[in-house]
């Protein structure tokens, strides 16, 4: 089965997963994309606790390939700004890029602290949707690779599935090289 949005081909059932009931599992993030009326899907999975890298768990998980999922990290300006970079898990952000694409000099990942204050998010359930602060939002340009990529919903073991253009535009995201 595909749902269709307005902007791609969207949402594969190709996988099998726990769609969840949206009523159990409303994050901010989920909460602006029934706002929006953005298709997508939200898929639960149990998080480990003792696992080391948040993103390549939901791979596992989910029996979804890396480079359709995608992991949300902030990092900071030379300005103090804080700024977001959307990246497969497979990769790595690359600082420099992220600043050049910001039009800063440097970049640095941000304080834990900083980040769960600004986003209003655990690490490792950062979503790029619905943060407290509307912060600057780079997506690395392989996100556009695919029909629909999963990014986290806000919480540890639950994924958002939707279209990158709508994901995209609905943030005001930009595109620039930014993983490695």
């Amino acid at each position: 089965m595909c749902i269709r949005s307005a902007h791609a081909e969207c949402i594969h059932d190709t996988v099998e997963f726990s769609v969840v009931s949206m009523e159990s599992k409303m994050t901010p993030g989920i909460n602006l994309l029934k706002k929006a009326k953005i298709t997508h899907k939200i898929h639960e999975y149990h998080h480990d606790s003792s696992s080391k890298s948040f993103g390549l768990e939901a791979v596992e998980k989910l029996g979804v390939p890396e480079a359709r999922i995608f992991k949300t990290l902030v990092a900071m300006l030379d300005s103090k700004e804080l700024i977001v970079g959307v990246i497969p898990v497979s990769s790595s952000l690359n600082l420099k890029q992220l600043a050049k694409a910001a039009a800063a000099k440097k970049a640095t990942m941000a304080a834990q602290s900083d980040v769960e204050r600004s986003t209003g998010y655990v690490l490792g359930g950062v979503s790029p949707l619905g943060q407290k602060k509307k912060l600057k939002t780079i997506f690395d340009p392989s996100i556009k690779e695919h029909n629909t990529i999963y990014v986290s919903a806000g919480r540890r073991g639950l994924e958002i599935e939707l279209c990158p253009d709508d994901l995209v535009r609905l943030v005001s995201g930009v595109l620039a090289d930014i993983g490695q």
